[in-house]
């Protein structure tokens, strides 16, 4: 699988190129449209009920993913993510498997296995629990991000401080903290306006999201109109 994006990166479409029957992994819901002759068939995602199941309830993804097949001459499956943003294909290999955020996931190749994984209680996405999904294996993972992609790779011992809400994927075998922004304040953090925060320690990459989907979310919540408001419009300047 080979990955073509255009409009990038405000509202990227990824195109993966697929050889003769060669098959990709995709988010439900993700595809734009495909090629004349593509196959395309829903199942569990991760290849069962259980690992569907544990996808779903435990990191916050499609309990099905939908498998495209390419015919004997090859074909395309162009995807688009929900919100607005860049795309991205990680290179997995054998020996470097990533932890990727939840949400963040779109699509990955034949080769690539794509699991439910828990982090730790240290691996706290934005308070929503330490699980998200470890991508191992051989080839690609195409994630969409929320705003533009941005690219950490750190040296030897050097660390760097990412708010939790930015990451989107990072290299399993890197070394990282979770902790307030404001270390041992909380009081602080909220003031701030800021609350958890990573602290990653090289080597390693780290890729960002220059947007915070949470932070989005609750800014639009509070222009929602609240249950008593009169003319429905109320709630939009309380």
């Amino acid at each position: 699988m080979q990955l073509e994006c255009r409009h990038a990166p405000s509202f990227t479409v990824s195109r993966l190129l697929l050889e003769p029957e060669e098959t990709a992994n995709v988010e439900s819901g993700a595809m734009m449209a495909h090629s004349d002759g593509i196959q395309m068939s829903s199942k569990a995602a991760g290849g069962g009920i259980m690992k569907g199941l544990k996808r779903s309830v435990l990191s916050g993804e499609s309990f099905f993913s939908t498998t495209f097949t390419a015919p004997a001459g090859g074909g395309w499956v162009d995807i688009a993510g929900v919100l607005p943003g860049d795309m991205v294909a990680l290179d997995i290999e054998p020996e470097r498997p990533y932890f990727v955020a939840r949400g963040n996931w779109m699509a990955n190749s034949e080769g690539v296995e794509v699991t439910s994984k828990f982090g730790g209680m240290k691996n706290l996405f934005g308070g929503e629990g330490g699980f998200g999904l470890q991508a191992s294996g051989q080839g690609l993972v195409v994630l969409s991000v929320y705003g533009a992609i941005d690219v950490m790779d750190l040296q030897p011992g050097e660390r760097v401080v990412i708010d939790t809400g930015h990451v989107v994927a990072y290299d399993l075998a890197m070394q990282f903290t979770t902790r307030r922004a404001v270390s041992g304040r909380s009081f602080q953090s909220m003031k701030s306006g800021e609350g958890l925060v990573f602290e990653f320690t090289g080597p390693g990459r780290v890729y960002l999201q220059s947007r915070n989907p949470q932070s989005f979310a609750d800014w639009a919540a509070k222009l929602m109109p609240s249950s008593n408001a009169q003319g429905g419009l109320g709630g939009l300047f309380d």
